[in-house]
């Protein structure tokens, strides 16, 4: 039962700290098996050290390898939206581009119309000047064809009585 008891040992750190107890009460007792024991314990002990190290550094390097590739998914991610600004930014911009040569034509079309309208009230208000002033050119020419038509008249009855007076 002693025997079986041995086999039942901590191992790691404190393992290792008691195979070394044990190799030395055994060198003590000159106790053969105890010392070989002590050693196998020792070296128990060493390996789970050494393999609780290497654990540790393989989880800080799966850890790391987790932490490079959230990284690199959080830029894919950055560099994505980036992009998204980007492309609204182009959107937005040549949609007020749009809306701005929009408002150009509008104002340049309702400036010609409006300069459209001057230049037919000016024509109208030209060709009522130029009625006006061939009413004004034929009123004035009919009173002169009046004005000589009794002239004429007068030219005649003094003619007419010029001859009546020879006669």
């Amino acid at each position: 039962m002693a025997e079986e008891e041995r086999e039942k040992t901590a191992g790691g750190l404190i393992g290792n700290l008691a195979g070394k107890a044990k190799e030395a009460a055994g060198a003590v007792l000159d106790d053969q098996d105890l010392q070989r024991e002590g050693r196998l314990q020792q070296a128990q002990g060493e390996a789970d050290v050494e393999a609780q190290t290497r654990e540790a550094e393989a989880e800080k390097r799966e850890e790391e390898a987790e932490l490079t590739e959230e990284k690199a998914a959080i830029e894919a991610e950055r560099q994505r939206l980036e992009a998204e600004v980007t492309e609204q930014r182009a959107e937005d911009e040549a949609e007020a581009r749009a809306e701005r040569e929009a408002a150009e034509a509008r104002a340049k079309a309702n400036a010609e119309i409006q300069q459209a309208d001057r230049e037919k009230k000016q024509a109208e208000v030209q060709a009522d000047a130029i009625e006006t002033s061939g009413e004004a050119a034929q009123l004035a020419e009919d009173a002169k064809a009046n004005e000589l038509e009794k002239e004429a008249r007068r030219a005649e009855a003094r003619a007419e009585q010029s001859e009546r007076t020879e006669s």
